[in-house]
């Protein structure tokens, strides 16, 4: 029952995934980040099977590292993106991995982006997105309040909207969300959601 939620903004990025790891039937933990720091200025956030999904964004966070190691420059978010969408590609057709992505960044010359990628190397640039479950109902009300030029607080607004329409109408909804920011300054924690019932609560809040 993942979720994962990504929006761009006027000259930022959001991203935020729920935080439980699940098997089956059972929670193992409800502290696990599905949102990870590429480098600087990017953040990838991922669903799928939990294998798959932590060594696909570690062999790329460490590709990136290897990258700007050898040639002394990052890659851009549009080069990280088409890296990415390949190497899923070439595993599609030996060993595929089960993970869909979305890879968000900021890069000085063109602002901030979003890359929607799925575990079939679907590759697209959007503005908005979710994966998982949570997309049935994200997805409707991201096309209802969506403006391109959002500020931080209403981004994060429509992202709390959407991770309360998941737990009012998904039947096994996750609890716990983190949402993570990308911008001039860097790529960072913004916040942590707990949810209980109907009501919100913010769990912690961080701001640069």
């Amino acid at each position: 029952m993942e979720c994962v939620i990504g929006v761009v903004g006027r000259d930022f990025a959001v991203v935020a995934a729920d935080t439980s790891a699940v098997q089956s039937i059972l929670v193992h933990k409800t502290d696990e980040d599905k949102v990870m720091v590429l480098d600087s200025h990017k953040l990838m956030g991922a669903s799928g099977e939990p294998g798959d999904r932590v060594q696909f964004t570690e062999f790329i966070q460490k590709n990136l590292h290897l990258y700007q190691f050898r040639n002394n420059i990052p890659l851009s978010t549009a080069a990280t993106a088409n890296f990415t969408r390949g190497e899923l590609a070439t595993a599609l057709r030996k060993n595929p991995y089960s993970v869909n992505i979305l890879l968000a960044g900021f890069d000085s010359d063109v602002g901030a982006s979003m890359y929607y990628i799925d575990y079939i190397a679907t590759f697209h640039k959007i503005e908005k997105g979710a994966f998982g479950y949570g997309s049935y109902f994200c997805l409707s009300l991201m096309d209802k309040l969506y403006r391109p030029d959002m500020s931080v607080e209403e981004a994060v607004d429509l992202v709390d909207k959407c991770i309360k329409e998941i737990q009012l109408r998904l039947v096994v909804a996750p609890q716990n969300f983190i949402v993570k920011i990308v911008d001039k300054d860097g790529a960072r924690e913004y916040a942590k959601r707990a949810y209980t019932g109907d009501t919100p609560s913010e769990a912690a809040t961080v701001t640069a």
